[in-house]
């Protein structure tokens, strides 16, 4: 075992290591990956703009669903200065009609792609501590585009890299043994391919239902799991039900004014859900409830009166 061997405190957090032959390990991924691979366009750049979108969009949304939208978008706005150069609400707009998740995304993604503009002369910063600094980037979504666009950034640890870790190494359910382990088993200056390896492990080998003889997983000699036949995984958060939710109505609320400019409160409301009573549970309150977090997010503009009725909801521009 390697030099993180040891007793382990505790709880277990410390009480894991990896293989002694780190080498082979690395080597037997990244052949791997190398040999066969899923081929999603954004692993043909590094264009950090083109990473930086795919990293967004894949935040709620299915790989597979993200691509047509991807290419889609990259082709509407291919540089940041199209991007920052576009309407807001377009863009907003674009995201709601292709069911890509919070619409606030969308909109940090335009104020970053303004910074890069206006702050950076249209060329992004290069490290994971410097892509922090753009709107709505944080640290995981930072060294991604730095691993992918500049193979300058630490290991990645999603949900993933998670549950393959814990599988073949027994690292512990913490997050700080997860970083720790993930960072020690990346070979250095290979954070680009490596990352693209692991999580690709994760994403087609060590699944939820493991599938490691059918797709002939690297690690199945040094993995504890397929020793032991135990394939317990980390426990991860479920998605909330998208039908019914608030996200939803948000992202309803959004395309309705798209369509209409401006509406007011008990007409967009009736127009957003067939239940709409202006005095019921899913009523005034609730939606001007719905619209304050919009205008809070900076996505809608509310004109007040002294009547809540009155109110008038327009796509901020």
């Amino acid at each position: 075992m390697s030099e993180r061997d040891g007793a382990g405190d505790a709880d277990g957090v410390d009480d894991w290591s990896l293989p002694d032959d780190l080498e082979a390990v690395q080597t037997a991924l990244i052949e791997w990956y190398e040999g066969d691979h899923r081929d999603f366009p954004w692993r043909r750049t590094d264009d950090p703009y083109a990473i930086l979108v795919s990293e967004v969009m894949s935040q709620q949304t299915q790989l597979d669903r993200v691509v047509e939208a991807w290419e889609e978008f990259l082709e509407r706005w291919p540089t940041t200065a199209d991007l920052a150069a576009a309407d807001r609400a377009d863009v907003v707009g674009f995201w709601t009609s292709h069911s890509l998740g919070y619409n606030n995304r969308a909109k940090y993604l335009h104020e970053s792609a303004t910074q890069i503009e206006a702050e950076y002369d249209g060329t992004f910063p290069e490290t994971p501590n410097e892509l922090q600094e753009l709107m709505g980037v944080g640290p995981y979504t930072a060294n991604a585009v730095a691993s992918f666009a500049f193979n300058n950034g630490d290991a990645v640890v999603d949900t993933n890299v998670k549950r393959v870790t814990y599988r073949a190494f027994s690292i512990p359910d913490d997050d700080s043994a997860f970083e720790a382990g993930a960072n020690d088993l990346m070979p250095e200056g290979e954070s680009r391919v490596w990352n693209n390896a692991i999580m690709e492990l994760g994403g087609v080998a060590c699944t939820q239902t493991p599938r490691c003889d059918e797709v002939g997983c690297p690690w199945r000699e040094w993995c504890d799991a397929y020793a032991s036949g135990d394939f317990t995984a980390p426990d991860v958060p479920t998605q909330p039900s998208f039908e019914g939710s608030r996200r939803q109505f948000r992202g309803r609320v959004i395309g309705t004014l798209r369509e209409y400019d401006e509406l007011e409160l008990d007409t967009l409301g009736h127009r957003i859900r067939v239940d709409y009573a202006p005095e019921g549970e899913y009523g005034r309150e609730w939606l001007t409830g719905l619209l304050s977090d919009l205008e809070s997010d900076g996505l809608v503009d509310l004109e007040r009166s002294d009547s809540d009725a009155e109110l008038v909801a327009r796509l901020q521009r």
